[in-house]
């Protein structure tokens, strides 16, 4: 390797580490389960995004492995070429079903859908609207668009309105007004009870990057959409398999017209080669469970109550957050570095989100409540994170 490059990334990473904003994932050495056994040691887990348990679930890993038996270990192409199977179209029919849309497009990621979707629905002359605090894939795919970038206050319908009302004065061929629906870093929800409406108002398209919300959010965990009952009236409806659904893909539940759109102008989908036949299985049986029983998402609202209420009798700071995720705001870098240290060493796994995630400055513990966690997990990482944070001088 060239040395000055080596020297130079070297001098990055080191200044990285004196501001506490270095990375050094620890390694998963086995299922994401309530007990979890990470670099060698058995903790609690309460960082990940697997908020139903259904990762590790008995009818996923069934289905995924009959796909394999059935299908292969990949389909050996992209998706226009010969990659789509008949697996693939099953599983956007049944995002479609579950999400109350026309079609669906499966990509390989939500981060894949987002920067590939978000170009290809914006040209030179149209107008983009974004959250501030929207993920950063969609600031990525916005990046890659030629259009004019607008950004609203964070969830200010008013302020949106007032970028709707300039915007509109420009005449732009086209105007896109995209938010989260459910916010990653710090847990609080899109009102799209406002947004949509205004966005109608104004002649505008609408964007929701649902991934956090999906299997969350709404009537059996079919998302913000659905929760501020604007099915129908959203254009592209984007969410993850990643993270509620236990699996692994990006989509966007849309109109037939949309989806013939994306998979024909979508260099993300184009180029990148189609889920292996397992994931896809999986991803479908995921959908049916909650179809036909919605006990999961029930059980994670019980438990995201019950560990808000005893954190905040705690007079531990968690934001604006309404949903499971669970910021436990330290403010200071430092401070979340060691935290999660200490957790760690008494048996809970939650992260540090420190900048670039989060402005510097509003350092947090990021904690994921999950379905498959029971009361006493709860308990104990109450626990466990009062003596931390009575250590730490976070709480009194």
């Amino acid at each position: 390797m060239n040395e000055q490059l080596q020297n130079d990334l070297k001098a990055e990473l080191e200044a990285l580490e004196a501001q506490n904003l270095l990375w050094n994932p620890k390694t998963l050495e086995g299922p994401s389960s309530p007990r979890s056994m990470v670099a060698g040691k058995e903790v609690l887990m309460l960082c990940s995004n697997n908020y139903l348990g259904l990762s590790n679930q008995r009818l996923l890993k069934k289905s995924a492995i009959e796909a394999v038996r059935k299908y292969g270990a990949g389909s050996g192409s992209v998706r226009p070429i010969a990659g789509t199977m008949d697996l693939h179209l099953k599983l956007e029919e049944s995002i479609a079903r579950f999400k109350h849309t026309e079609d669906a497009l499966y990509y390989n990621t939500g981060f894949t859908a987002n920067s590939g979707a978000i170009p290809a629905l914006l040209r030179e002359g149209d107008i983009v609207i974004s959250d501030e605090l929207n993920h950063g894939s969609i600031i990525d795919g916005v990046r890659l668009t030629k259009a004019e970038r607008m950004i609203f206050k964070h969830r200010d319908a008013g302020e949106l309105e007032t970028k709707l009302k300039e915007a509109r004065a420009k005449n732009p061929k086209r105007i896109l007004v995209i938010t989260d629906g459910v916010f990653s870093m710090d847990g609080d929800v899109a009102p799209l009870d406002k947004i949509v409406p205004l966005a109608e108002q104004y002649n505008a398209c609408t964007y929701v990057d649902d991934a956090h919300g999906d299997g969350v959010m709404g009537e059996g965990g079919r998302g913000t959409v659905n929760h501020f009952k604007v099915e129908g009236r959203v254009d592209m409806d984007m969410g993850t398999f990643s993270k509620g659904f236990g699996t692994m893909g990006g989509f966007i539940a849309c109109t037939k017209i949309a989806k013939k759109y994306l998979l024909n102008k979508s260099r993300t989908w184009l180029l990148t080669g189609s889920h292996p036949p397992a994931v896809v299985a999986a991803s479908i049986a995921a959908l049916e469970l909650l179809e036909n029983n919605d006990k999961f998402v029930k059980k994670l609202w019980r438990n995201t109550k019950y560990f808000k209420k005893r954190l905040k009798e705690l007079n531990f700071d968690t934001g604006e957050s309404t949903t499971p995720i669970t910021p436990v705001m330290t403010y200071d870098e430092g401070k979340a570095r060691r935290m999660s240290e200490r957790l760690f060493e008494e048996g809970v796994y939650a992260l540090p989100i420190v900048f670039p995630m989060v402005a510097k400055g509003k350092a947090r513990l990021r904690m994921m409540v999950r379905a498959d966690l029971s009361k006493e997990d709860l308990d104990f990482a109450i626990e466990k994170i009062e003596k931390v944070g009575k250590e730490l001088e976070i709480v009194k």
